[in-house]
């Protein structure tokens, strides 16, 4: 009884704690939006701009767009009465903080940092990066320790994703200079690589200065293991002059510098020394919390027993054992230390770098907002000066003070006014609708990433989750199979090579949608061919076997015994098939992944890629938002919108279409919640009633309503 008493005691405590940590990041984030608000105001007044806002959205137009823009959906039916019960006073802030530690915010932001990073699935650790950064996401990792892993660290790929961003330009110290310095300060210094830049005050020096930090970064691949990692060599292959204008005998190892903007040491600015307060008190507190012992203080531990014990002390075997415990690094031996991108990433990410934190909050408020301070995000120089520099330096300097904390960030934006305006109303001019979305005065309009535009079309036609009762949507198809001949000339086994529909449904299913839809019936299959990733396997923990074999092997063993490995992977010679046609009847009970977890860059011709995904190919390649008459063919007539727009059995619309229980305006009524995140008007339920009675049925006529709002530019666009 004593013992449940001081359980419940101490639960209590600690609710009490969770709850008062919950109600200070409110307070912290909530002061942090309402000064954002006020410092914008201030500095549009001292501007010469004296026109007020266009006024705030309402809660449902809110829930909608914050949904979008931070787990990368439209709300469910389910949230959305969730949030209608909580206080109005406060419930957008409430909305927020759920939204921040929601599953799906790591997921959504991953997608923009793989923008920001071009990050690929098709290069080498391409896909263990992807699955870091979404990680450091989910855990809130400072931005400037993840700025800083990337830059700095070799390694294997894979073992250390953060290699995968020097390997996704092979090491080429030239392009490094121009990624590193665009990417993490938003400087096209890369213009100077071939001469001094024409608009900027950086010359061709400044860039072999930068790209000498990456200078004796190299990419090397084991001959054994094929695997590809990156290391330092003695030297440096950045030389200066540039081979065009000298002589070979001529050119020296380039030194390495650092060539942008710093506040001076001697000033110890508000934010700095927050900063730095933070960080004493978060390095208290792991010291405090850690106590346990190390590997030394356990020898000398064992020894001091042993001692006692015998009499004697610690046997010699021992004591060379510890000596050459602290001597062998197999990592170092091949991964060595970059001491030049060391120095470099402490520069880049130092809080008296200006550029770091203002060219991210310029990029997140890009995102968020529609527009940044700075336009285009990446090029920040002199004569393209930020429209609202007070603005941008506080919320940098709040960024930095906050302890580089990305979520933290995203809520003051999130909370603040500026992002929860209307846009302009119709009838206002281009110009004027020009002037008050420069002074972030109206919202501008913006439509909704591919990706979560993909995952709000199966959001709202319920394909995440399985649509169907087994046994409902059963069809017959045809399938092409190989017959593997014995050597007596009888079969051996079937293997798939082509699919087609005989139902008169869509044709071409792959082979792992038949494998889905014949192993267990209404297992669910994916329309779309891509290859969903998932995060936390890419970063289970591997073996470092190879390292020993890599260093004590000679390339002639390792190349015998790559060839032994390859021998034993060829096919058997003299196999025969013989193709034959079978009949299947399949349950086709579809779902679909979320766009967000997918391989990227998605397939050319993949719903994400033709609605304004990039290759991520090219430095500071952007999104297409154009409309195209691909999408709307996409749109109107796409696997991914049929799917969505047929009703099915087991959703929630279905038990307002049942004979004896038909409650049509209900029906519509929860069409535009879980649609549009709003309720019909008047005139809207009279013409949705019109659509659904002129068809063959109820069912039918309800499917054609969601897929006309599901092409409505009113659900592709953020409210």
């Amino acid at each position: 009884m004593v013992r449940d008493a001081i359980g419940i005691r101490e639960r209590v405590m600690v609710r009490t704690l969770l709850l008062s940590l919950v109600a200070l990041t409110f307070l912290i984030t909530n002061s942090q939006a309402e000064t954002i608000d006020s410092v914008l105001k201030s500095e549009n007044t001292s501007l010469g701009i004296t026109k007020s806002t266009v006024g705030l959205v309402d809660d449902m137009a809110f829930i909608r767009r914050a949904s979008v823009d931070l787990i990368g959906r439209i709300p469910t039916l389910q949230e959305l009465k969730e949030y209608q019960t909580w206080p109005a006073e406060n419930r957008r802030d409430m909305l927020v903080e759920q939204l921040v530690e929601h599953p799906r915010f790591a997921d959504r932001w991953t997608v923009f940092f793989a923008d920001l990073l071009r990050l690929r699935s098709n290069v080498t650790g391409g896909s263990a990066l992807l699955a870091h950064v979404h990680r450091s996401i989910r855990d809130d990792v400072p931005y400037n320790e993840l700025a800083a892993s990337l830059i700095a660290t070799n390694g294997k790929a894979g073992r250390s994703p953060e290699v995968g961003f020097i390997l996704g330009d092979n090491a080429d110290p030239l392009a490094m200079a121009s990624v590193t310095a665009q990417v993490f300060m938003g400087v096209r210094i890369g213009c100077a690589q071939c001469h001094d830049h024409p608009f900027d005050v950086w010359t061709r020096k400044d860039f072999y200065s930068v790209a000498a930090y990456f200078g004796k970064t190299r990419r090397f691949e084991s001959n054994f293991t094929r695997v590809v990692y990156t290391s330092e060599g003695e030297q440096t292959s950045v030389l200066w002059p540039p081979e065009d204008e000298a002589e070979e005998s001529e050119r020296k190892a380039m030194v390495p510098a650092f060539p942008f903007p710093m506040i001076d040491t001697k000033q110890m600015p508000a934010f700095i020394v927050r900063y730095k307060a933070l960080l004493k008190k978060q390095a208290d507190a792991v010291a405090a919390r850690d106590n346990s012992p190390s590997l030394d203080d356990l020898l000398a531990d064992a020894e001091g027993k042993i001692e006692a014990a015998t009499g004697e002390g610690i046997n010699i075997a021992v004591a060379e054992a510890r000596e050459e415990i602290n001597k062998i690094d197999v990592k170092a031996s091949l991964y060595r230390r970059s001491e030049f991108r060391e120095a470099l990433a402490e520069q880049i990410t130092s809080p008296r770098n200006r550029l770091f934190a203002e060219s991210f909050v310029n990029r997140i408020w890009h995102d968020l907002v529609g527009r940044g301070f700075v336009e285009p995000v990446d090029d920040f120089r002199e004569d393209n000066p930020a429209s609202h520099p007070e603005t941008l330096a506080f919320i940098a300097d709040e960024f930095v003070a906050n302890g580089y904390s990305f979520k933290q960030l995203v809520k003051s934006i999130v909370q603040s006014d500026i992002y929860q305006q209307k846009q302009v109303p119709l009838d206002v001019t281009e110009l004027e609708q020009e002037e008050l979305e420069v002074a972030f005065l109206a919202t501008p309009m913006r439509r909704m990433l591919s990706e979560s535009l993909y995952d709000s079309i199966v959001t709202a036609g319920h394909l995440f989750d399985l649509k169907y009762r087994t046994g409902e949507n059963e069809r017959i198809i045809e399938q092409e199979v190989r017959v593997l001949l014995a050597a007596d000339g009888e079969p051996e086994k079937l293997e798939s090579t082509g699919v087609q529909d005989l139902s008169g449904g869509q044709s071409e299913m792959t082979n792992q949608a038949m494998a889905a839809m014949n192993n267990g019936g209404g297992a669910g299959y994916t329309l779309e061919d891509a290859i969903e990733l998932d995060f936390d396997a890419l970063l289970e923990e591997e073996d470092e076997v190879e390292l020993d074999r890599m260093v004590a092997k000679s390339q002639e063993e390792l190349e015998a015994e790559r060839m032994q490995m390859e021998s034993q992977r060829r096919p058997r010679p003299g196999m025969k098939y013989e193709t034959k046609v079978v009949k299947r009847t399949v349950d086709v009970n579809p779902r679909f992944s979320s766009a967000l977890r997918m391989a990227t860059p998605a397939p050319v011709g993949h719903f994400v890629r033709v609605f304004g995904q990039t290759s991520r190919n090219d430095l500071g390649e952007a999104r297409d938002d154009n409309p195209s008459m691909r999408q709307s063919l996409m749109m109107l007539n796409g696997r991914l919108t049929h799917e969505a727009s047929r009703v099915g059995t087991l959703e929630p619309v279905a038990k307002y279409l049942t004979e004896g229980k038909l409650q049509l305006d209900k029906a519509i009524e929860l069409v535009y919640h879980e649609i549009l995140t709003r309720d019909p008007s008047s005139g809207e339920l009279a013409w949705a009633k019109e659509i659904i009675v002129e068809a063959k049925t109820l069912t039918a006529g309800v499917a054609d309503l969601r897929w006309i709002m599901m092409n409505s530019n009113e659900f592709r666009f953020l409210p």
